[in-house]
């Protein structure tokens, strides 16, 4: 029998800094203090070293614990080098193929399940509404809420096959903003009828597959509750999505020390707001001290009434079935990671989710051209993703194209640009959201009105294109992951014609 102390434990999740799990970390999972915890980047150096910090906190944890992590694919992955990378939703989206989004979900969710990841805060049903959402990007299927919902459903049978938890995420949705909610509370004003038709489908197709939790945004509806973001609002977790929604699974929250709520609520009152509204899981990312007010709010809530043992129990209920299925007794060997079938699926997706916007002669002059080639780094725009400057593209493409001058860029650096740029016939030029950069911008459309002929390759957001017209070719590879980016170079050297479709409006 728990104590009460273990019973709002176990609602518990935390993040930490490091290889290896501290020792208060260690400690708390004993004492049952937390449920579980969840990984990023900062816990990752390779495969046997992420499954031997998972085996570790297992083994100090008396009951069954969760281990999360954001594999989403694509711009979100925290696991990279050394496990499979995969093109994200939006190529997916390009692809418009149900089955292959299924199979690059179970792709990922095999990897997981190797490691002793149990619970993956994936996929992401948010429609791209704003072109300019900072957090939201490529993570997106698109913008058609039909499509968006199959493959979102496919997506949570693919994890969940694989043995993973899928958690659908951001409740009611995050697209229709333009405020990064890791900086600030953001708000939507929109109708009501509209977030039902369009929004809330997605989560609607996600409950009807099973999946086995919901994330909540930290976002204001006004037409649901004008007071508290999704994460503290009883209407929209209790009424909306258990009531008129019928789900009857776990819910989490969004990292509650994103500044959206740290700047209007400490972490504690913020735990116990959330448990009165009908949260599960509040996830604290990162601070200790933060970690421990929000347990101890919550427990002295609960030992005064404020929040009653009964309504603790339905969480811990709606915890255990959520474990239950993903104990993963027979989880696949280590050896599953990176291996040559996930190589080849993640190959075949990315080729699919790659569009043609504009045929010139670019491709068709380039072994003839003097070529140079301009990619533009990876410059952060949302704490969501966790950027590298990464001259992938280049690298790549020099080997596939010696002769090729390459140059990798500040995309925020207003620096002259190369002179050898202009005597080439051919310049290929990367963009990475040069749409949220004006430098980025600035300079890449002098590289279009000077050259003789741009072949332009729109990584990220597929937005750049509608801004650089006059580029003489246009790629969109949806997403800049490595299987996306090696994609655009054998597209460009001509292994194979491009025929994704381009899942949202540039125009």
């Amino acid at each position: 029998m728990l104590t009460l102390a273990q019973k709002v434990g176990r609602m518990m999740m935390v993040g930490f800094a490091g290889l290896r799990p501290p020792p208060y970390i260690l400690d708390w999972l004993a004492r049952g203090r937390i449920g579980g915890i969840y990984l990023f980047a900062r816990n990752v150096q390779s495969p046997a070293q992420v499954q031997q910090l998972v085996a570790e906190c297992r083994a100090a944890a008396p009951l069954p614990i969760l281990v999360g992590i954001d594999q989403e694919g694509g711009i979100v992955a925290r696991l990279r080098d050394g496990f499979s990378e995969s093109p994200g939703n939006m190529a997916l989206g390009a692809a418009q193929d149900p089955w292959l989004a299924e199979e690059v979900a179970a792709m990922l969710g095999r990897e997981l399940a190797a490691l002793g990841i149990n619970w993956n805060f994936a996929p992401v049903a948010d429609i791209a509404h704003q072109r300019d959402n900072p957090s939201v990007s490529t993570r997106s299927v698109g913008r058609d809420s039909e499509l968006v919902s199959d493959l979102v459903a496919a997506q949570v049978r693919g994890f969940q096959r694989s043995g993973v938890a899928a958690t659908v995420k951001h409740f009611p949705g995050l697209g229709n903003t333009v405020i990064d909610t890791h900086v600030g509370l953001a708000r939507v004003c929109g109708s009501l009828a509209y977030l039902y038709a369009e929004d809330l489908l997605p989560f609607r197709r996600a409950i009807a597959a099973g999946v086995a939790c919901v994330m909540l945004t930290h976002v204001i509806y006004d037409e649901l509750d004008a007071d508290s973001p999704a994460t503290l609002s009883r209407r929209i977790v209790s009424d909306l999505l258990r009531g008129e929604l019928g789900y009857t699974g776990a819910v989490c929250t969004d990292c509650m020390e994103m500044k959206a709520i740290t700047d209007q609520v400490g972490a504690g009152e913020s735990a116990v707001r959330s448990v009165l509204a009908g949260v599960d899981l509040p996830l604290f990312s990162h601070t200790r001290a933060r970690q421990a007010a929000a347990y101890e709010a919550v427990l002295a809530a609960a030992q005064t009434n404020r929040i009653s043992e009964a309504r603790i129990d339905e969480s811990l209920m709606r915890i255990e079935s959520m474990q239950q299925p993903y104990r993963q007794a027979d989880a696949p060997a280590l050896h599953v990671v990176d291996c040559q079938a996930h190589r080849t699926l993640a190959k075949q997706a990315a080729r699919a989710g790659l569009a043609l916007l504009k045929a010139g002669t670019a491709l068709s002059s380039l072994r003839k051209s003097r070529v140079a080639a301009v990619e533009f780094a990876a410059g952060r725009v949302s704490d969501a993703v966790e950027a590298k400057s990464q001259r992938l593209f280049s690298d790549y493409l020099a080997r596939r194209l010696p002769n090729t001058d390459c140059h990798v860029l500040d995309p925020n650096d207003l620096a002259s640009l190369p002179a050898s740029l202009f005597e080439s016939d051919t310049v290929i030029l990367l963009t990475r959201n040069a749409h949220l950069q004006p430098a980025q911008l600035q300079r890449a459309q002098a590289i279009v009105s000077r050259s003789q002929r741009v072949l332009l390759v729109c990584a990220r957001n597929p937005y750049d294109a509608g801004l650089l017209p006059n580029a003489d070719t246009i790629i969109c590879t949806n997403g800049d992951s490595r299987p996306s980016l090696i994609a655009a170079v054998d597209a460009i050297c001509g292994d194979y014609q491009a025929r994704g479709q381009l899942s949202v409006e540039i125009g």
